[in-house]
């Protein structure tokens, strides 16, 4: 069986990564004092080397010295149903159901605009991926939450009563479903799809499924595509994929969306196509069919299984200190911590506890706006050497 490499530290500074390059600049976590390297444990893409399919076939295009316009091949389209049937389990996937986008987030909002007014209300559950925030906000849309609460087990879960009470309270039109769930690491049950789309379907409401987190499942758990859970699921959602998280490729830019139903299709893809924005890159397409390989099968396999336990050592030591708690990702590289009772005990605020990381080069994320009172994101995928390095860091200057 093929290995690959999880272990080297890549050295990402100067080389167009804002997980290191921005720390310090605003908006993003400061950069550590004198004496401390950077550890990037915020922005979500990862600190591995993606599979070595991807650098080969970039390298042998971008070696033939013309990048005029093209059409996406055959071969695109046979590696994404390729990918969609063996990973998800998802049959008879046509080409006209499946359209390039420009990233999720812009695949988003053009589906809001083909299914609601400018201004109307969206249903999000939060906690909430702050693009999310973002996109509703910055094209004029109400952001209506509702909440994931966890269970006893501390499993976050939807809370199907407050959706219906939002659902019959207002005109909602769209709804936004985060597939594996950002920040919570959620990986949805089958009943739990099932009793949402129900909801969705009795009022009639246009489901967006960002299931861009699908391909990095954790310990065994399996992704169920929202459009699988119903003909009428399969009918009213858009869902949005790439590759860019599961090969970390975000830099090349290239999602894309499955809609079945022809008519909310040509409303979607006449949005995308108002403002001229949206047009694949060539790199991309040829970067997704090498990913979306046999090669690149094994080297997810083999990711999952090192983020899971880079996850596991995490959570085993914050589960240590008091007044820190967290939910186990089930899916994901982010864990999303719950320090709460950390800063009550030792009369610490959260901007001095996201410094007191930063300063010695644990560059984590804050969590709070993502809807957390007193959160932290922190990004797992890099070598286990750094996150051990990580985790010592906190234990001897920060939760002290």
């Amino acid at each position: 069986m093929q290995q690959f490499d999880f272990t080297s530290i890549l050295e990402r500074r100067g080389r167009d990564a804002i997980a290191v390059d921005g720390l310090g600049l605003p908006g993003m976590p400061g950069a550590p004092r004198e004496g401390f390297d950077a550890i990037p444990m915020w922005v979500a893409d990862m600190n591995f080397p993606t599979v070595p399919a991807i650098p080969r076939a970039l390298a042998e295009r971008a070696a033939h010295p013309a990048y005029g316009y093209f059409q996406p091949t055959a071969a695109y389209y046979d590696a994404i149903r390729w990918w969609q049937r063996t990973r998800n389990g998802t049959e008879d996937l046509p080409d006209e159901a499946i359209g390039y986008e420009n990233g999720v987030l812009g695949g988003v909002v053009s589906a809001l605009r083909a299914a609601c007014p400018r201004g109307g209300p969206v249903l999000v559950h939060s906690p909430t991926y702050i693009g999310f925030t973002s996109v509703l906000r910055n094209n004029g849309f109400a952001i209506i939450h509702s909440p994931l609460v966890p269970d006893a087990d501390g499993v976050w879960r939807m809370d199907f009563d407050d959706m219906e009470r939002q659902l019959a309270a207002r005109p909602i039109h769209a709804a936004i479903l985060c597939s594996p769930h950002n920040p919570c690491g959620r990986v949805w049950e089958r009943w739990e799809l099932e009793q949402a789309m129900e909801l969705f379907r009795k009022y009639d409401v246009t489901v967006i499924s960002d299931e861009i987190w699908s391909d990095l499942t954790l310990d065994g758990h399996r992704h169920l595509p929202t459009q699988q859970v119903s003909d009428d699921a399969r009918r009213r959602t858009v869902a949005l994929y790439a590759p860019s998280k599961t090969f970390n490729l975000a830099g090349l830019v290239g999602s894309y969306h499955v809609i079945y139903d022809r008519r909310l299709r040509d409303r979607v893809r006449a949005e995308s196509g108002l403002s001229h924005y949206n047009n694949q890159n060539v790199l991309s397409m040829h970067a997704l069919v090498a990913g979306y390989s046999e090669e690149g099968a094994a080297w997810v396999d083999q990711l999952r299984r090192v983020l899971s336990a880079n996850v596991h050592a995490a959570l085993d030591f914050f589960r240590s200190i008091p007044g820190v708690s967290a939910a186990t990702p089930q899916a994901t590289y982010m864990v999303y911590l719950d320090c709460t009772g950390w800063c009550a005990a030792h009369g610490v605020t959260m901007d001095e506890l996201q410094k007191r990381g930063t300063d010695v080069g644990v560059a984590w994320q804050d969590g709070r706006p993502f809807g957390g009172a007193c959160h932290i994101r922190m990004n797992l995928a890099l070598p286990a050497s750094r996150v051990r390095e990580a985790l010592d860091r906190l234990a001897r200057y920060v939760f002290r």
